[in-house]
C-alpha cells in the first residue's frame, strides 16, 4: 500500500505539464502549436526562447528529482524510490491534464537519476552531452545517455535491483517516447541540431 501511494503520488507530480504552464502564462503561446508540439524543453528552446527552456529544463527534471529524493531519505524501503522515479517519468509522459499526452521525459528521467545516485546522472548527463555533439541530433544524445543510466546505476548502486530496474524501465520508456526520432533517424531525414546566426533552433 505505501508503494501504491508513492507512485500515485509521484505520478501526479510528474503530470504537472510545466512545459505548457510556462508557455500559457509565461509567454502567451500554447508549445503545443509550435515546433514539434513537444512540451519538453527542447521544444521550449525553440518556442519560448533560452530563458523559458531553462525554466521548463529545470521544472521538468524538478519532478523526477524532488519526489524520488524525499523518498529515498525517509526510509521507505529499497524499492520505493525508483518506483517514486518511474512513475514520476510516466506522470509526465502521459500527462492526464493533457488527455495522456506529454514530453519525451528525458529532463525528468535524469532528474530522478540524480536523486537515485548523483554518479549515474552525471553520466547519463554526460551521455546525453557526447551523443548530441557527435552526431547533432538531440534524440541520439537522449537515448545515449538513457543507455547509460541502468549500467552506470548497477556500477554506482553496487548491485542495486531496484535502481537497475529503474535505469532499464526509464530506457524502454525514452525509446518509446523518441519512436518516431529512432524511425527518422534510420531513414535519413531526423532533424539536426542547427546552431546559426547566434539563434538555437533545437529540433526534437
Amino acid at each position: 500500500m505505501t508503494i501504491f501511494l508513492i507512485a500515485i503520488g509521484s505520478f501526479a507530480i510528474g503530470s504537472i505539464p510545466f512545459g505548457y504552464l510556462v508557455g500559457r502564462f509565461a509567454y502567451r503561446k500554447d508549445i503545443r502549436e509550435h515546433g514539434s508540439g513537444n512540451i519538453g524543453a527542447m521544444n521550449a528552446l525553440r518556442s519560448l526562447g533560452k530563458k523559458g527552456a531553462a525554466a521548463v529544463l529545470v521544472l521538468d527534471a524538478a519532478k523526477g528529482f524532488a519526489p524520488t529524493l524525499y523518498v529515498a531519505a525517509h526510509g521507505y524501503g529499497d524499492a520505493a524510490a525508483p518506483a517514486a522515479a518511474a512513475a514520476a517519468v510516466l506522470g509526465h509522459c502521459f500527462s492526464p491534464w493533457l488527455a495522456g499526452r506529454g514530453g519525451k521525459g528525458v529532463a525528468t528521467s535524469f532528474g530522478a537519476l540524480f536523486a537515485l545516485n548523483a554518479y549515474a546522472g552525471t553520466i547519463a548527463v554526460l551521455g546525453w552531452i557526447a551523443g548530441a555533439l557527435a552526431t547533432q541530433y538531440s534524440s541520439v544524445g537522449s537515448l545515449f545517455g538513457s543507455l547509460l543510466a541502468p549500467v552506470a546505476l548497477y556500477v554506482f548502486s553496487y548491485g542495486s535491483l531496484g535502481q537497475t530496474l529503474y535505469g532499464v524501465f526509464a530506457l524502454l520508456v525514452v525509446a518509446y517516447t523518441h519512436r518516431e526520432n529512432i524511425l527518422r533517424l534510420r531513414e535519413g531525414t531526423e532533424n539536426p541540431i542547427r546552431l546559426s546566426g547566434g539563434k538555437h533552433d533545437f529540433v526534437e
